[in-house]
């Protein structure tokens, strides 16, 4: 590959849901291109990435996937540690897992950054005749807690694509907007390049 000295920024973007809604799913095909009928519940946090552009900054996105812990609700805050975006998906044939949107935006509030930016995702956009989730409130609910928000399939990668450059261009203007200051998203997780094109992240040790 060779290209990952050449990236201005590193985005940690996770995945949350309730299992089965297709998290691992949206990950292999935003940093894959794949889409796996029968994937099984993976065990243990996993992450991908992939650089995208955004004007003329490459950044590098990692995208984080609780592979199945969600079911044993021991999604620690390491999981959360350093992310600066979320996907908090659900399955728009099963409204229980829109249900509990609420409870995971809780979690993820209680653990992540506040300036982190979180989209709301309709996933298996596919299966709109067997729908249960509006689509209306679910904009609505997303509009009234200032999410993002987009209906997705991975099975026919609709919107996939647009859910995650959304998501990382929103992070990427908060960063150059400097609405984020340092000691919050753009000093602690986001890596610089050194003044030798090395890639440095800084970290802010205590005190």
């Amino acid at each position: 590959m060779g290209t990952d000295s050449t990236y201005n920024f590193v985005f940690k973007v996770v995945l949350i849901g309730e299992s089965g809604v297709g998290k691992s799913n949206l990950l292999t095909r935003f940093t894959k291109n794949e889409f796996n009928q029968d994937s099984r519940t993976t065990i243990g946090v996993e992450f991908s990435t992939r650089s995208i552009q955004v004007d003329t900054i490459t950044i590098k996105a990692q995208i984080w996937d609780t592979a199945g812990l969600e079911r044993y609700r021991s999604i620690t805050s390491a999981y959360y540690r350093g992310a600066v975006g979320a996907l908090l998906v659900y399955d728009i044939t099963k409204h229980l897992t829109y249900e509990n949107v609420e409870r995971w935006l809780k979690e993820l509030y209680n653990h992540a950054d506040p300036h982190i930016v979180v989209m709301l995702v309709g996933n298996k956009s596919d299966l709109d005749t067997l729908r249960t989730v509006p689509r209306k409130a679910a904009k609505d609910f997303a509009e009234s807690k200032g999410l993002l928000y987009m209906e997705t399939s991975a099975l026919e990668s609709t919107n996939v694509e647009s859910a995650f450059l959304e998501v990382l261009t929103a992070i990427h203007m908060k960063v150059a907007s400097r609405e984020v200051t340092r000691g919050s998203i753009s000093a602690v997780t986001l890596g610089h390049m050194g003044p030798n094109n090395e890639f440095k992240e800084e970290k802010k040790t205590c005190c």
